[in-house]
């Protein structure tokens, strides 16, 4: 699933194409896109004629400032990825969502697994929509080191499951888990109550510097290419990872193979000499 870094990558992309136009047309081709509206018309209904002010982004989800007090809510899913065409060039298969600006673009959600959706609500339905349980953003509002270790104190969830919990820190997924954990030196499977002060800052520190260093080089793409840039190009984060994807490699700091554990039922991979 594309995490922070692809979400934040693609926002930019799309920024120079969407903020300040007008939805001339929003085509909707598979209803399960539009799940997130009690009605998948009333996405339609509440934003075609409409401007987009501002695209933002909470975690992994593009969130839209729309005239007449409407968030426009974008998440890649699994496997989505957007694309800038003109009108009338051909589509890809699996295109299901189309935005048609007054500028002559279209805006185009690709999706063959359809776990991606966009959505349109008011206020009221915000608040109790999937954005409103979200923690803080790990990139823009990453909490204190005391806030952080206050939430983890007796807890014995391990730490790896709690990072990838979006109502503690909203944006890391399985792969920038993994690599905030490995440059922290700290395992996965450490019950989050077992941490000390070093080593909640020592996660704390390591946060930042690997989602900018994923976004500046926009994002990863694994062997699926499941996500792309919207211009088609695959992000080349891939290339410098530390541990995700490298079982059996040598670890670049010490040599040691690194391993891979199924954690919470997702793939783990670290290196049992520098992470304890």
């Amino acid at each position: 699933m594309p995490e922070l870094p692809e979400v934040e990558t693609t926002r930019r992309s799309l920024v120079p194409v969407m903020e300040g136009r007008r939805f001339e047309s929003v085509a909707i081709r598979r209803p399960r896109m539009a799940r997130r509206n009690v009605r998948p018309v009333d996405v339609v209904d509440r934003l075609e004629g409409r401007r987009l002010d501002r695209l933002g982004r909470i975690g992994k989800f593009m969130v839209g400032d729309v005239e007449g007090d409407i968030t426009l809510i974008l998440h890649l899913g699994m496997s989505g990825k957007f694309q800038i065409k003109d009108i009338g060039e051909p589509e890809d298969m699996h295109t299901n969502v189309v935005f048609t600006t007054d500028a002559g673009q279209e805006i185009r959600l690709v999706d063959p697994r359809t776990f991606g959706f966009v959505a349109a609500h008011t206020p009221e339905e915000l608040e109790f929509s999937s954005i409103g349980s979200l923690g803080p953003d790990a990139l823009e509002a990453l909490p204190p080191v005391a806030s952080m270790g206050k939430v983890m104190a007796g807890r014995k969830v391990a730490i790896k499951t709690l990072l990838l919990d979006q109502r503690f820190l909203a944006g890391l997924g399985n792969i920038y888990a993994d690599e905030v954990l490995s440059r922290a030196g700290i395992r996965g499977d450490r019950e989050s109550g077992s941490l000390t002060v070093d080593e909640v800052r020592a996660i704390r520190a390591a946060i930042g510097p690997v989602l900018r260093a994923g976004l500046k080089h926009g994002g990863t793409s694994l062997d699926d290419l499941a996500y792309l840039l919207p211009d088609g190009r695959a992000g080349q984060f891939t290339s410098r990872l530390r541990v995700y994807g490298r079982e059996g490699e040598h670890c670049r700091t010490c040599g040691t193979l690194i391993k891979r554990t199924v954690l919470g039922g997702r793939s783990s991979f670290w290196c049992e000499t520098c992470q304890v």
